[in-house]
């Protein structure tokens, strides 16, 4: 055993802590909720600040409150709790207030199975907004993705000041497994753009950035008005001025015109072949394995593994159009990612494998592929 090596026995849930920790995050409010037990009990250990909510309502109000005090704050939910912070949600986007949500999904709809993994909350998150406003989400694909996705998610939040989603799964943060400390890289802190200006300050007013600087409230150098309602630079009520409605497009804009600063993908691409297997989450050990038997029987096949789920990254779509054939791989039973591609009349040179209750197999996704060569 190479002397350098740090293994551990662990899970998902540990790891993402540590690397929020680690990140800057200083401040976790939760309210229990299967399956983000875990990360509920290790940030009552980790974290400098811990407070139990009574619900995820109240969660979410005091996450935004530290939030606006400088502070990075971290929650981890599921689908019922995620539904309460919606309006809250919406509130932190509109003030851009800067905070990481874990979503543990578990099969729904509604309270569903609390002990059974899923991948079926993408699309809500895509219309978690009023308005349609890309919310940023991002997904491990593994332990190493756990640690590094979670920094970037804490990075991205106070860069772009904006809530961020570590979209996960129950077995992602509930198995345990063994693990090389070591190949986990060291973690940058990212920084919230302040205002150094000693002339006045208007909260709201962007550059070339995107992103206003940011004042805490309660700072003894200038007025800082947070506001959730359509507003101007300042952060007074303004319904349909230029100024303000121009406001609400950036929001949209500071995103998407920087999605290359957290854009992650996993493409193996191999020479010649013609079909591509997409998928992210939890079902990427499936896939890799399935692509490697694969290729082991001479079948050439690639693989794309997404990390950054909304919004979808420009050169995803570039590497979409070198394949004959996509097929689409997701515990779900719509195809959420291929509708969030594609729309909802996708082309016929697309394919899903879908699956609820149970997580999809290899082999089932051997057998795919194998079908998808015969259309073809």
């Amino acid at each position: 055993m190479h002397q350098d090596r740090k293994l551990v026995f662990c899970d998902g849930s540990r790891i993402m802590i540590e690397a929020l920790a680690g990140a800057g995050a200083s401040v976790y409010i939760g309210y229990p909720i299967t399956p983000a037990n875990w990360l509920y009990a290790y940030a009552s250990q980790r974290f400098p600040t811990f407070l139990a909510a009574p619900d995820e309502i109240s969660a979410l109000q005091w996450a935004a409150g530290f939030s606006s005090t400088g502070q990075l704050p971290v929650t981890a939910t599921s689908f019922p709790g995620f539904a309460l912070m919606l309006e809250s949600l919406n509130m932190a986007f509109m003030m851009e207030l800067p905070l990481v949500i874990i979503l543990a999904q578990r099969l729904g709809p509604s309270t569903g199975s609390a002990t059974t993994g899923a991948q079926g909350d993408l699309l809500l998150l895509r219309g978690a907004i009023s308005g349609g406003h890309p919310l940023p989400v991002l997904c491990p694909a593994d332990f190493i993705d756990c640690w590094h996705l979670a920094a970037r998610a804490a990075v991205t939040a106070r860069e772009l000041r904006t809530p961020v989603v570590l979209l996960t799964s129950k077995e992602m943060i509930m198995t345990s497994r063994s693990f090389d400390l070591s190949l986990l890289p060291p973690i940058v802190q990212g920084q919230l753009p302040s205002f150094e200006n000693n002339g006045s300050y208007l909260p709201y007013r962007a550059g070339e950035s995107r992103v206003p600087p940011f004042l805490p409230v309660g700072n003894t150098r200038h007025q800082v008005r947070l506001n959730a309602s359509t507003h101007d630079h300042s952060g007074l009520i303004r319904k349909d001025s230029p100024e303000s409605l121009a406001n609400t497009m950036r929001l949209r804009e500071k995103i998407e015109q920087r999605v290359a600063e957290f854009t992650f993908y996993h493409y193996d691409a191999e020479g010649e072949a013609d079909t591509l297997v997409v998928t992210y989450g939890i079902s990427s050990d499936a896939a890799r394995e399935a692509v490697s038997n694969l290729r082991a029987r001479g079948e050439k096949v690639s693989l794309l593994i997404l990390k950054t789920l909304i919004p979808i990254p420009p050169p995803v779509f570039q590497i979409f159009e070198q394949y004959a054939q996509l097929l689409f791989v997701e515990e779900n039973l719509n195809g959420q990612l291929k509708e969030l591609c594609f729309g909802q009349r996708s082309p016929s040179a697309l394919r899903s494998l879908n699956k609820i209750g149970k997580m999809i197999t290899p082999e089932e996704i051997v057998e795919e592929v194998m079908l998808c060569k015969q259309v073809f």
